[in-house]
């Protein structure tokens, strides 16, 4: 079996050099920010300042909200420059509800040695290394201990099942805080196995492997909770040993007290961070939703789940990568619906093969096998209990797949190696079980790498909207279309390309985005409102309209959308629609600057300057440094003859924006009504050298000079 450990060792680094290759930085702890700032290594900052809570300033308008919870409320401070997104707050301090076993095992272990932070893409290529390595280490023991008549190609293809077609990949092209976790629970529980093994066949040294096994799988229920009762598998090597009638007192306590004592530490953490040792923080999240009142688990979710998880297919169509997830089923009340989610046993069909690991022992006497069968009990009890947990969750998405696939592929793996052996003297069957076993390991394989691509795409355009918000739109714009080569047909994606390509002033290939995401999704609301503000752009104000009025037929709800079709309604005449338009986006969203700014040019337009004076106001008050609206009010003030007010808002508009050449122009203007030529000379110059072609200011500086040297001529 020398030939095999080589062949799984070179599979193994083969898998191992891909993985790190695909890893890359999720959207919430994106490329833009120091790794200092990823969530882990805020909490281990929190740690060495002697705290529970991240080391992180609670923003005080966030503070001051009357529900923080409320998802409209706190959605602008969960994106940049606050990134609040999923932290739990409680009591004035923020929390993580991703499990702290990370920040301990790996993220404070390299700042105390190295000095340096982790990334989280460092820290998920380390985990899956290490849990790849542990299941490959599985299988070579698992081939030379039962299975040394099995070819060498038959335990490679094994190894290549076991890593490729976990699930493990699909995760790793957005390896943000929720894959480090869930990454971790997958390493931890894969070394837990590795020592259960070890227990089950060294009874010599079992109370040892055992408390090993219980460290790893307390750690790994400290990185997701959800594995809590997966740890079943800690009492086969009791059950074993009492079945030996061998003295089971200390071979229980080695399996149950480190785990015991690791879980009495989580529930005295979660005491001193929520009030409750059972508050890991999730009902505190603040998220696109309202948690606090939320049931997490429900009999109902169960069916639902379960479809989903093991038994929904996938669309397969063109174009590249070709999968395109699956039909959602009725969702069930209650439930969070569904996120890239897939059906294992119609789409990883290796699954199946789960079913043939009794052959493993067949025909062989008991004694020689009995380690092997206590050991495959117990890796079908994990996965049993971890599947059923989730399925009983108010939710279900891709990622929490790697609690259970990584145990059911063990499975798969023995059932495999268990039809080698059993049809070792029939070289017809053999044959045909390795090209059927061959042909469902294959599928399942590339199917995997197909959904990775697929969630590299996806990864890609979140990684884009964040460079994006952050001002790096050349790169943003770069990652938008190396994401959308991969997934050409996602239109989310070509939306937030174009609003990139909007904002770095593309608006010609903007439009042409937003019109691909229309082809893709006709009645996507979002695009079609910002298809409508590239047409005002280019002047197009009736196309302008009619994709506004779409937008605002598809979500009338959309207090951005009713403004915006507000501006156009106004710019052609049509007021009293424009105005209905703005108060109804004031109704939905009452701290609205940009529509108060709006009613407020409305009511100027028309003359109407004390409403124009104080909707601009009320503007200001939402948005202090809000440099157009200053501007416009001065303008207002300035027909009303309140010249100095006038003068005191272009002077604040052009503190926020020192090149804001309207802003300059308008206070040229003030400054001779004042009187004050000079300066409004100096004013207009600095105009000109902002912006060459401003016309007006070009023509009332040449006025304005020739009036200033014929005065000095007289």
């Amino acid at each position: 079996m020398k030939n095999a450990w080589i062949v799984v060792s070179v599979a193994g680094a083969v898998v191992l050099g891909i993985y790190a290759y695909t890893a890359r930085l999720g959207a919430l702890e994106s490329m833009t920010l120091p790794a200092a700032d990823d969530y882990y290594n805020l909490l281990v900052q929190g740690f060495q300042a002697g705290q529970l809570s991240l080391k992180k300033e609670v923003p005080p308008k966030f503070a001051r909200l009357a529900d923080p919870y409320d998802p409209v409320a706190n959605g602008p401070y969960r994106s940049l420059p606050y990134r609040l997104s999923d932290l739990s707050y409680y009591k004035g301090r923020f929390y993580l509800y991703f499990g702290i076993t990370p920040a301990l095992i790996l993220y404070w272990p390299c700042v105390a040695l190295t000095g340096h932070y982790l990334s989280d893409r460092q820290a998920v290529t380390i985990f899956c290394a290490i849990g790849v390595l542990a299941g490959l280490g599985l299988l070579r023991a698992l081939s030379r201990r039962y299975f040394a008549e099995v070819n060498v190609f038959v335990v490679a293809a094994c190894a290549l099942g076991l890593a490729v077609a976990s699930g493990v990949p699909v995760l790793l092209p957005q390896s943000d805080v929720y894959e480090v976790a869930i990454i971790c629970g997958y390493m931890l529980t894969m070394l837990a196995l590795v020592a259960v093994w070890c227990a089950v066949h060294e009874p010599e040294r079992r109370g040892w492997w055992l408390a090993a096994a219980s460290v790893a799988y307390g750690l790994a229920v400290g990185a997701r909770p959800s594995l809590l009762f997966g740890a079943v598998i800690l009492l086969v090597p009791v059950m074993q040993a009492w079945r030996e009638q061998q003295r089971t007192g200390r071979v229980l306590l080695a399996a149950t007290g480190p785990i015991l004592l690791i879980g009495l530490g989580l529930m005295l953490y979660n005491v001193r961070r929520f009030d409750n040792p059972f508050e890991f923080g999730v009902r505190y999240q603040l998220g696109g939703q309202r948690q606090l009142t939320w049931q997490f688990f429900s009999l109902r979710y169960l069916w639902f789940n379960f479809r989903v998880y093991f038994l929904e297919p996938v669309r397969w169509r063109l174009p590249f990568p070709f999968v395109h997830g699956i039909i959602v089923p009725r969702v069930p009340t209650g439930h969070n619906g569904v996120v890239e989610a897939f059906g294992i046993l119609t789409n990883t069909p290796l699954s199946w093969l789960a079913l043939a690991a009794p052959l493993a022992w067949r025909g062989r006497p008991e004694q020689r096998t009995s380690g092997l069968c206590w050991f495959v009990m117990g890796v079908a009890a994990m996965f049993g209990m971890c599947a059923l947990t989730l399925s009983l969750v108010c939710g279900a998405n891709l990622r929490y797949e790697v609690d259970f696939l990584p145990s059911l592929l063990m499975l798969s793996v023995i059932g495999i190696l268990g039809l080698e052996r059993v049809l070792t003297n029939q070289p017809g069957w053999r044959r045909a079980a390795c090209w059927g076993w061959g042909l469902l390991l294959g599928y399942s394989v590339v199917f995997n790498i197909l959904m990775s691509l697929e969630n590299y795409g996806y990864a890609g355009c979140a990684v884009g909207g964040v460079l994006a918000q952050d001002g790096h739109l050349p790169e943003a714009i770069q990652t938008f279309e190396e994401a959308l080569r991969i997934k050409p047909d996602y239109a989310e994606g070509h939306n937030n390309l174009g609003k990139t390509l909007l904002q770095a002033g593309k608006v010609p290939v903007a439009i042409g985005h937003f019109e691909e995401a229309l082809q893709l999704r006709p009645g996507y609301a979002d695009a079609h409102d910002n298809l409508g503000k590239a047409l005002t752009l280019e002047g197009r104000l009736r196309e302008a309209q009619e994709q506004f009025e779409q937008a605002v037929r598809l979500n009338p709800d959309d207090a951005e959308a009713q403004n915006n079709l507000a501006v156009v309604l106004g710019r052609t005449g049509r007021i009293p629609e424009a105005i209905a338009h703005c108060e109804r986006a004031l109704q939905l969203q009452p701290e609205y600057a940009e529509a108060q700014s709006n009613l407020g040019n409305i009511f100027y337009r028309t003359g109407r300057l004390p409403e124009a004076i104080d909707h601009y106001e009320q503007a200001l008050r939402i948005k202090p440094n809000y440099a157009e609206v200053h501007c416009n009010l001065a303008a207002a003030l300035g027909q009303a003859g309140r010249m100095p007010e006038a003068l005191g808002h272009l002077e604040q508009a052009l503190r926020i924006k020192p090149d804001f050449a309207e802003a300059r122009y308008n206070m040229g203007n003030v400054l001779v009504q004042l009187g004050r030529i000079q300066e409004a000379i100096e004013q207009y110059q600095q105009v000109l050298r902002i912006r060459p072609d401003f016309a007006e200011a070009r023509t009332t500086l040449e006025r304005l000079q020739a009036t200033n040297s014929n005065s000095n001529l007289h």
